[in-house]
């Protein structure tokens, strides 16, 4: 099981499911699993090898109204969803869209939004622990928040699930939990300070830019090139239905 307060998940909520499985099979090799229709409407996990890497999900309705564009979710795994979401108003934080719902019998799923503005789901696993890899090639790696106000974001989730953090020379913030590191806090580029704040999840591979040429040739897009970056060589694609998420060379 996924240590409370550790990245378990990442989620994609996607305007059309079985488009964007194609692409991800393609593309990194997964395999969809549908488990069927719940409170996430059309839900797949995603696996490598038969194991569990990430889940797919059509958008809520709810969320399609509100203009939400498809997008990666980062989950967090809690012991009670209902209970740390409370905490998470409790501390500054909101609601997204929705009280917390059941996930079929995989999971309990509440989504919040910390006081900065970045979004994040909290996942209470039942049948379900949350990916069964991570950290090898194929799979999540990290996940990285970029936000107007880190010092407000480190409190806020200190409190929340006990990440610690430390800050290096360039002023990037590495978040540690149960002894790992788990992801980073950054400042918002000017260019990004048009939009929200907003979480990114990174998955690992080979080779940026092959990754890049790969998602491109199957109708995605690169949208921030391969460069070095304080976590590494990385970039950023959107997929065909513009949900954006990172690589990350390993």
């Amino acid at each position: 099981m996924n240590e409370e307060g550790t990245f378990c998940w990442a989620g994609l909520a996607t305007s059309d499911p079985d488009a964007a499985a194609d692409f991800y099979e393609r593309l990194f090799g997964w395999e969809a699993e549908w488990l069927g229709s719940g409170g996430a409407d059309t839900l797949a996990t995603l696996h490598q090898h038969g194991e569990d890497v990430a889940i797919l999900y059509r958008q809520t309705e709810m969320a399609r109204a509100a203009g939400a564009p498809p997008h990666w979710t980062s989950f967090i795994s809690v012991e009670d969803a209902d209970a740390t979401a409370a905490r998470a108003a409790a501390l500054g934080g909101t609601a997204v869209f929705r009280e917390a719902f059941d996930v079929l019998d995989a999971g309990r799923v509440a989504a919040i939004r910390d006081p900065t503005g970045g979004n994040v789901s909290l996942w209470e696993p039942r049948s379900r622990m949350g990916a069964a890899v991570v950290d090898q090639v194929g799979a999540m790696c990290w996940n990285e928040l970029a936000t107007t106000d880190v010092d407000r974001a480190k409190r806020f989730f200190a409190e929340l699930v006990g990440w610690t953090y430390k800050t290096d020379d360039a002023r990037y913030t590495t978040i540690a939990k149960a002894g790992r590191r788990i992801g980073g806090i950054r400042l918002q580029t000017e260019a990004e300070q048009a939009g929200e704040p907003r979480w990114l999840t990174y998955f690992m591979v080979e080779r940026a830019d092959d990754t890049i040429r790969k998602a491109e040739q199957l109708g995605g897009q690169g949208v921030e090139p391969n460069a070095e970056s304080h976590i590494g060589r990385s970039a950023v694609i959107a997929d065909p239905q513009t949900a954006r998420f990172g690589v990350l060379q390993g």
